[in-house]
């Protein structure tokens, strides 16, 4: 266990970057479908960069999801992930996007995720699918709800 967290919630560290890739920002000109896209997109970047303060701007205050995380639990998982990963790789895969006027929208995203670090192998990698729940406040597109799993297992 190190910082409260076990090896397996290390796991759902990666997950929790992945909740943070839906939540990027669209700009005003770009329909809801390309905004949402778009911030898939700066995520996806934000992630890779391991800049937890973006990705940490990108979820609503109102954040929870079935497991019982909040906005703040999301935070300290991507800090503990960051930690212990000197450089992190995603690879995504949008496979759903419904918007919902232009306020809502669901998307479904498939991401590969790996990172380098000290242990034996050198790297650790996991797939796993999401389900976001994005709503849109002024011209920003926030994550309010998501729920994951490894590929091939239960989504909750």
């Amino acid at each position: 266990m190190i910082d409260g967290f076990t090896a397996r919630q290390a796991r759902f560290v990666a997950a929790g970057l992945v909740f943070l890739l839906a939540s990027a920002c669209g700009g005003p000109e770009a329909g809801p479908e390309e905004a949402v896209r778009a911030w898939v997109e700066a995520g996806h970047k934000a992630a890779e960069a391991k800049d937890r303060g973006s990705l940490l701007d990108m979820i609503s205050p109102a954040y929870t999801d079935s497991r019982g995380n909040s906005r703040e639990d999301i935070g300290n998982m991507m800090r503990f992930y960051f930690l212990r990963q000197d450089k992190v790789v995603l690879i995504t895969h949008l496979d759903e996007l419904d918007v919902y006027g232009d306020s809502a929208a669901e998307l479904v995203l498939q991401v590969g995720m790996a990172g380098s670090n000290d242990n034996a192998l050198g790297f650790s990698a996991d797939a796993y699918r999401f389900e976001m729940e994005l709503v849109r406040d002024g011209d920003d597109w926030l994550l309010i709800a998501a729920r994951w799993g490894g590929l091939g297992n239960n989504v909750h």
